[in-house]
């Protein structure tokens, strides 16, 4: 028999060997990465030989003392990664509903004949990799794509075999690829325009040379700044949490992950004024004492990548990022660049931690507070691309200043994305308090109908509502805003939103994988025409079944569309059940409803 001293020293033995293994694995592999650069490292592998091949993984794998299987699973949460050669020309055409009404079928079977291949697969010949994914961001410009994450815009047939015919002659897409304009449309003009007006780089750090952070703080708590990315928690409260928490280090993130069908404000904003970012994100390090800063950037907006780049080694070289920024003692903050991969869910903060520490993409349960326990575990402010541009525009302009905008409950300004079906879709720097009808006259809307407010997990409002502010006392939005004229299929959209909430959710809490799920049911029985009263009613039932119980915000948010268009236009959804009663007994078989459900799922 074993004595127990002898057992120890076997185990810690053991235990030394096993980590020799490791150690001569990771020699062997000649891979040094850490858990929290396994995005970075993913992104390397697939740029390098087109996908991500199994030696790779192996080779990860052994260098993080993971198993493969954990590796293939953070792969295969986002989109954007791919296991097999995805062709020399990787084609990602947007699927939104703004893409739909604007022409994306042509211009998906354009894509076809002139590649000969076909979507959701890769040529014969290795050469075209054809894919739909959801909003890229672009919703003013569409349809659009992203070719080898170029973007190219407003595409119509002729376009497509253009570009395609081009390609096939030897240029790349960098060369070829369409210039994307801000589309800055109306602003509120003088000293009420916040985020719009002209910049000059340092201007908002400068002021922090005679000011303390807490005054800096109190600042932001007087001019009421909440998060502009669709949560609307008070930023001064948040940076006062993780101010105060004695843990370190602390972290600053920017949530550049706009994912929300119709948004792209954070895309213009990173386009024209980057350094205005920058500074929100300083400024914040400067309150709550944190050096550390990292922009989380979508995927989708690889594009803006380098733009970014140069202009924080452009901050570096004039002290505005660094050791001892303009000059005060002991601040110091600088900033790296994190792209995602293509996954909604990553907008959503927890999701967005667990996708920077080289974790699958999935929201935590909610026990803390990223301010208590975030990255890493460590307090941690996580702000989006807006908030952090407005709070630079409030210490750089003055509070006083900020707060003679919009209305008492709601000051300051707002960013809209407006797209669908106007002549000036872009974006719109608005008065908190402005209503929905001035906005669709500055836009040019055409026989505005059914109008989406805050993107697919905000709600719709129907003509009788176009007199209702956009406020936090009225109607709150996120940062978009679709019009769809009286032209456009509802059930079309919302079948839309809905397939984009059930590809994008993450699987995780049964509410959401099963809820989505049930509601793409529910929509394709009143597709086929073959809904009844009750599915009406199930469709309620489900839709608060998940807002109640979901893990999340997008399960929580998913049936919002659904639910307030059943509201707003009752008659149409009456109008659809109104016509199946009594299609069986007039020769509709039972084995013809089938076909017709079966016609609309697929």
């Amino acid at each position: 028999m074993q004595l127990p001293e002898s057992r120890s020293l076997r185990r810690k033995e053991e235990a030394l060997n096993r980590k020799k293994v490791r150690r001569s694995g990771r020699q062997e592999a000649g891979l040094t990465v850490k858990r929290t650069e396994l995005l970075d490292y993913l992104w390397q592998v697939q740029n390098e030989h087109g996908h991500i091949r199994s030696e790779d993984i192996a080779a990860v794998s052994r260098a993080l003392n993971i198993s493969t299987i954990e590796v293939e699973g953070v792969i295969s949460f986002y989109h954007f990664f791919h296991r097999r050669p995805s062709g020399e020309f990787t084609i990602y055409l947007n699927n939104s509903p703004v893409s739909e009404c604007k022409g994306f079928e042509r211009v998906k079977e354009a894509f076809e004949m002139a590649t000969g291949g076909n979507f959701n697969g890769v040529d014969p010949s290795g050469q075209w990799g054809l894919f739909e994914t959801a909003c890229i961001g672009l919703s003013d410009m569409e349809p659009s794509a992203l070719i080898n994450f170029f973007p190219f815009t407003n595409l119509n047939s002729l376009k497509v075999k253009d570009v395609i015919a081009r390609l096939k002659q030897g240029a790349l897409p960098g060369e070829i690829c369409d210039p994307v304009p801000d589309h800055i449309r109306s602003v509120p003009g003088g000293e009420k325009t916040i985020l719009l007006r002209d910049y000059d780089p340092g201007c908002a750090l400068a002021v922090l040379r005679r000011r303390s952070p807490e005054s800096v703080l109190e600042d932001i708590r007087r001019s009421g700044l909440r998060g502009m990315g669709g949560a609307y928690f008070p930023t001064g409260l948040k940076w006062a949490a993780c101010r105060n928490d004695p843990k370190s280090p602390k972290y600053i993130f920017c949530n550049a992950d706009e994912g929300e069908p119709g948004t792209f404000k954070d895309r213009v904003l990173m386009n024209s004024l980057p350094g205005l970012m920058l500074e929100g994100m300083a400024i914040a390090g400067y309150v709550v004492g944190s050096a550390n800063g990292t922009i989380y950037l979508r995927g989708e907006y690889t594009w803006l990548k380098d733009k970014l780049q140069n202009t924080i080694d452009r901050f570096r070289k004039m002290n505005l990022l660094g050791t001892n920024i303009c000059g005060i003692e002991g601040f110091n903050f600088d900033i790296r660049l994190q792209l995602g991969a293509g996954a909604y869910v990553c907008g959503e903060e927890t999701a967005m931690l667990n996708s920077l520490e080289g974790k699958r993409g999935e929201p935590r349960n909610k026990r803390y507070f990223p301010t208590e326990r975030g990255y890493l575990q460590k307090p941690t402010v996580i702000n989006n691309v807006e908030t952090f541009c407005a709070a630079a525009r409030i210490i750089q302009l003055g509070v006083d200043q900020y707060l003679q905008t919009g209305r008492p409950a709601s000051p300051g300004t707002k960013l809209l994305s407006v797209s669908g079906d106007c002549r000036l879709p872009g974006i719109y720097e608005i008065e908190w308090g402005t209503t929905v009808r001035e906005i669709l006259e500055k836009c040019e809307a055409d026989r505005p109908y059914f109008v989406q407010v805050s993107g697919p997990s905000g709600e719709c409002i129907s003509m009788d509502e176009f007199d209702r502010a956009i406020s936090m006392d009225d109607l709150v939005s996120g940062g978009s805003i679709m019009i769809f004229s009286r032209s456009r299929n509802i059930l079309d959209i919302l079948r839309n939103f809905n397939r984009f909430f059930k590809h994008e959710s993450c699987g995780l809490c049964t509410p959401c994988r099963a809820g989505n799920f049930i509601l793409e049911k529910k929509l394709n029985l009143f597709a086929a025409h073959l809904a009844h009263p009750s599915d009406v009613e199930d469709i309620r039932s489900w839709g608060k079944i998940m807002k109640l119980t979901c893990r999340c915000g997008l399960g929580k948010t998913a049936p919002n569309a659904l639910l307030t268009a059943q509201e707003k236009f009752p008659e149409y959804f009456e109008s659809i059940v109104a016509q199946n009663p009594d299609r069986l007994s007039k020769g509709f078989s039972l084995k013809d409803a089938v076909r017709e459900y079966d016609r609309f799922s697929s």
